[in-house]
């Protein structure tokens, strides 16, 4: 395919202009900013580079091939390495123009997970547990930093819902096709005649705001507090440490009574509510947007069925992209959560590429 020429030659010069200001000795802030763009920049460059290796080494070849003075068996080598190059230039120009696809700026930010369980009782709340675990587990693997924010325990273990914060490289643009309702099918423990139960939880992924992502004012807030109950209603402290905000123009209510300090509670839900906000300003956003930001993989409705956890039979189906795994143990351990993640993502940058070839 054919690149525009101005266009790479315009990154190249970008990348060379934030290489010289960082040799420069910039100030902190600046060198962060710096640091940030040049590690966003380096694999493009790279792959630019590497292109145009490929093309100037085709022509080359292209020029000695046809070259009348060419003996028979240096033009048959010519023409054989000709073939391997441009099945490497083929790769070469489709890793690119992934490089080039426009970035989701929350991609690289941490990200706030929420996972509730919805239909099927105790069961549900077992089964969103299991998944905590899951991204638990998986986030360890990446060597993400993992800090449970609220957890609300259910009767028999698991969780009716728990909120926690994820602090990593990309952990947003990794995860983000993870929010919707996740059903299971599996037998119960307290199920005495072998019967399979049917129930689900719903997993919430939102980018980590920043303070200048929005301002939110204090007087669309209500802000009440009490004392933090613990399970079965037994009173965790004694003093009124717990947390409930209100955002009125939204209607959103954050809830925090794990810390025993109320300024520590107070602050935990003043991030969950920023993120949450963010993550509605963005859906709203993306909403208004071209048809191919609301594609199936990436539209993040959390009220649609987006996977099936089949238990007897070791199955799990992702239902948007028709992908079935018979290594359901792997996957729920997280060490095989990738071989899910990976492919939602290629068809996300899929939907992507098939939208910039009809513009």
């Amino acid at each position: 395919m054919t690149f525009d020429p101005r266009k790479l030659d315009a990154i190249l010069s970008r990348h060379a202009s934030v290489t010289d200001r960082l040799n420069s000795g910039p100030d902190a802030e600046a060198f962060v900013a710096l640091s940030r763009e040049l590690a966003e920049l380096d694999p493009v460059v790279e792959g630019i580079k590497s292109v145009r290796r490929i093309s100037d080494e085709l022509k080359d070849l292209e020029t000695l091939i046809a070259d009348p003075a060419t003996d028979h068996e240096m033009r048959a080598f010519a023409e054989e390495e000709r073939r391997s190059l441009l099945a490497q230039e083929k790769e070469a120009e489709h890793a690119l123009r992934l490089l080039l696809l426009p970035k989701d700026a929350a991609d690289e930010r941490g990200a706030i997970l929420e996972v509730r369980a919805g239909t099927g009782g105790d069961e549900a709340a077992l089964f969103a547990g299991d998944l905590f675990r899951m991204y638990q587990r998986y986030a360890e693997t990446r060597r993400w930093t993992i800090e449970v924010l609220s957890a609300s325990e259910g009767t028999m273990g698991g969780y009716k819902e728990i909120i926690a914060e994820i602090r990593g490289q990309g952990v947003f643009g990794q995860l983000k096709f993870e929010s919707g309702v996740h059903r299971v099918q599996r037998v119960p423990d307290t199920e005495t005649q072998g019967r399979i139960h049917t129930s689900a939880a719903t997993v919430a992924v939102l980018p980590i705001a920043e303070q200048l992502d929005l301002t939110i004012d204090d007087k669309d807030l209500v802000i009440e507090t009490m004392r933090a109950q613990g399970a079965g209603g037994q009173h965790v402290n004694k003093t009124e440490s717990a947390i409930r905000m209100t955002h009125v123009p939204s209607g959103i209510v954050v809830m925090m009574q794990d810390e025993r300090s109320q300024h520590r509670n107070r602050a935990k839900a003043m991030d969950v509510l920023r993120t949450r906000l963010f993550d509605l300003q963005r859906r709203k956003q993306a909403d208004a947007e071209a048809a191919e930001r609301r594609g199936q993989v990436g539209s993040g409705d959390r009220s649609e069925r987006i996977r099936t956890y089949n238990f007897p039979q070791g199955r799990l189906t992702d239902h948007r992209i028709n992908l079935t795994l018979y290594k359901l143990p792997e996957i729920v351990s997280g060490a095989a959560l990738d071989e899910v993640i990976e492919p939602l993502i290629a068809e996300h940058q899929a939907e992507l590429l098939a939208a910039e070839d009809q513009a």
